[in-house]
């Protein structure tokens, strides 16, 4: 995990915008291209050191982590709010930053963390399902929480947990849907087998696939043997024409 000191800056350098050869360049130098807007400021295009960003991502408070942008000599508060990576190799290829304004909220979207062991899978033997990991919230950035934590110990059969449960103060307002459901307890789902003469039948019986598959081989089969038939049959035609020729 980063350290505060790992991740409180992140520098920058001008580049040339808008080519594919300029970014490939800012690559083969070691560092990635970038896009920092917001603040009521124009977007600048910047090149910056991949380690730091992925420092950043890895940190326990992820893209929502607030740094120190510094390009030039000037010095900005920003965040990640999108980057890219090469799907083959998993190389991060590209990041948009913004600007942030500490006096103005934001939007942003904050994992939610499940604390304590349901009664209903100690005692009940259900599962415990999470159906929702992160919840979108409005805040202002020094009031960005890692994660929202909820305790589950509660949860049995027919008792959930939804986003109007989650613990919360006046300093977030959630912004997902407060009905949506979070978590709760299931049952393992049975794998239905078929019985023993069910699959002896559908054995016996072929695939209506496999029939139209034959009956088409067979029609190339007769295709092509009707073929030969008309190839050996020019072929004796040839010898009796050149006959009449040597008649003549």
């Amino acid at each position: 995990m980063a350290t505060a000191t790992d991740i409180s800056i992140l520098e920058a350098q001008k580049r040339e915008p808008g080519t594919k050869n300029a970014a490939r360049r800012v690559r083969v130098g070691g560092k990635i291209p970038a896009v920092v807007y917001g603040a009521g400021k124009e977007s600048a295009s910047v090149a910056v050191d991949p380690r730091q960003v992925l420092r950043i991502l890895k940190s326990e408070s992820g893209h929502n982590t607030i740094f120190d942008l510094a390009l030039d000599s000037d010095r900005v508060k920003a965040m990640i709010v999108d980057w890219q990576f090469e799907p083959i190799k998993g190389t991060l290829l590209h990041v948009d930053l913004q600007r942030i304004a500490m006096d103005q909220e934001l939007t942003v979207t904050v994992p939610v963390v499940l604390k304590g062991e349901a009664e209903g899978v100690k005692t009940e033997g259900g599962i415990l399902e999470q159906l929702l990991r992160e919840i979108e919230i409005e805040c202002l950035p020094a009031d960005i929480p890692k994660s929202i934590e909820v305790d589950i110990s509660h949860l049995v059969f027919g008792i959930e947990v939804r986003v109007k449960d989650l613990p919360h103060n006046e300093k977030l307002k959630f912004l997902t849907e407060e009905n949506q459901m979070i978590a709760h307890i299931t049952t393992v789902k049975e794998e239905v087998v078929a019985a023993p003469e069910v699959v002896a039948e559908a054995a016996a019986t072929p695939a209506e696939p496999e029939v139209i598959k034959k009956g088409k081989q067979e029609a190339e089969g007769e295709g092509e043997a009707e073929g030969d038939a008309k190839g050996d049959a020019k072929a004796k035609a040839k010898p009796e024409k050149s006959e009449k020729k040597e008649k003549k």
